[in-house]
């Protein structure tokens, strides 16, 4: 765990203390199922319940010797309790323990992260709001498309996070499961009721089968959640990235007061957060590959998977809400530039009408072969006229690409003034924006 990227609201699930914790809440859930049971005696169980404590020092002096942190950790225990600590872990095996202990860590912490992806579409849906109708030019390989608006390109991001919620929150039934089965999951040292009685108390499912321990496809699951909902935030961050360059310059993080860019370069304003949202992205999908690795156990366990775990779980957990925390300060407080957006989009001269143009010579009888050659002959004009500093627009506001396809005696012959002229409105563009953000915000 780097502290520079823990947030206490995630950190506390994941202390030394809090595994422990977690530890003790099944132990003495298993305690009061057999009591339930009829094994356990009353007074033994309130005993247990009431005083059973460990103390961290005296953990890791144990396990020094022992080499064994369960053993260490049941020790300690029973120095807290009398005779009624013969109860603790009975029928169980450090599995049962520690993996249903893990459950409830996992749990928890995806809850933390479901409310952080929630925050972050609140957030996503408010700018798409703002800028439904904020007309900027669209992008392929790089390079002007057509128009669109930042709205959609919010309400894409918007949608994408979604899908990731959706599949966090069906992961939450896939890892909050528990097992108390025994040593290698044959339920040959306790009832199957006591599994059922220990995970109703602790809010957990039993697991329908189990070895020794919880299978890890169920941890890979997971993994791989967090690591595809990083591969979307990366995608937000990487654009963010894009427009906040200055040749673009369409938005930019927000620069707060007495901030400093750079130590040799006074002026500099850079988009260090989504840089930062990158790297962490990169950081929570490498976790993925060796929680699919921990899957293939030999037979019914081996421990090759618990230290993989002691740095993918709470480093995954921990990096995440925390990503998602910073990036939802990023798109909250996003400052959006619509003159620039609209300077870029006229950049090219008109080229962005293009397919406009194309669309309208069919519709008079002009095969689509000879309508694109109409159309890119006077396209590739453009490139050639900006090329040699000619204005992209002219005195009358006139784009280079309308003046072209004005003096084409062949596309006049079909097309007048007027029907040329109407397309190179931007309203064609924004005609079913409204539409969209139905289907997507209902």
């Amino acid at each position: 765990m780097v502290e520079r990227y823990a947030r206490e609201e995630m950190k506390k699930h994941w202390t030394i203390e809090a595994k422990y914790d977690a530890w003790l809440r099944v132990e003495k859930a298993a305690t009061k199922a057999w009591n339930k049971l009829g094994l356990i005696p009353d007074s033994d169980c309130e005993k247990i319940v009431k005083n059973a404590k460990f103390n961290i020092d005296r953990i890791d002096e144990i396990e020094k010797v022992t080499r064994h942190d369960v053993i260490a950790f049941l020790t300690s225990v029973a120095d807290s309790l009398g005779e009624e600590s013969r109860w603790v872990h009975y029928g169980m095996t450090s599995s049962d323990c520690i993996d249903t202990a893990v459950a409830l860590q996992m749990r928890d912490s995806l809850h933390v992260i479901i409310e952080d992806v929630k925050t972050l579409m609140e957030s996503l849906k408010t700018r798409a709001m703002e800028h439904k109708m904020t007309l900027m030019v669209g992008r392929s390989h790089g390079i002007h498309g057509e128009p669109i608006t930042f709205g959609l390109v919010l309400a894409i991001w918007y949608e994408e996070i979604k899908r990731s919620l959706k599949n966090l929150e069906n992961v939450m039934e896939v890892i909050s499961v528990g097992q108390i089965s025994g040593a290698m999951g044959n339920m040959a040292h306790s009832p199957i009721e006591l599994e059922e009685y220990v995970c109703a108390d602790l809010g957990l499912t039993p697991a329908p089968v189990s070895n020794q321990v919880i299978q890890r496809d169920r941890y890979a699951a997971l993994m791989n959640a967090l690591a595809l909902l990083a591969s979307s935030c990366e995608k937000i961050a990487v654009a963010v990235r894009h427009y906040q360059r200055t040749e673009v310059y369409e938005c930019e993080e927000f620069f707060e007061k007495g901030q400093k860019g750079s130590s040799a370069m006074p002026h500099k304003r850079n988009p260090v957060l989504s840089e930062n949202i990158t790297g962490l992205c990169r950081m929570i999908r490498s976790y993925a590959i060796p929680a699919m690795e921990n899957v293939a156990l030999w037979h019914e366990r081996d421990i090759s998977h618990s230290s993989v775990e002691r740095f993918i779980l709470p480093d995954g957990f921990i990096t995440t809400d925390f990503m998602l925390n910073r990036l939802n300060s990023v798109i909250s407080k996003l400052v959006v530039y619509p003159d620039n957006m609209m300077r870029n989009l006229n950049l090219t001269g008109g080229l962005v009408f293009s397919q406009r143009i194309l669309l309208e010579l069919p519709l008079k009888n002009v095969s689509r072969e000879d309508a694109y050659k109409i159309v890119q002959r006077n396209a590739m004009k453009v490139w050639e006229d900006l090329q040699h500093g000619k204005p992209a627009l002219n005195s009358d506001g006139e784009s280079l690409y309308l003046q072209n396809l004005l003096g084409d005696e062949d596309l006049r012959a079909k097309l007048d003034e007027t029907e040329i002229r109407e397309c190179f409105d931007y309203a064609y563009y924004t005609k079913n924006v409204d539409k969209i953000f139905q289907r997507v915000f209902k």
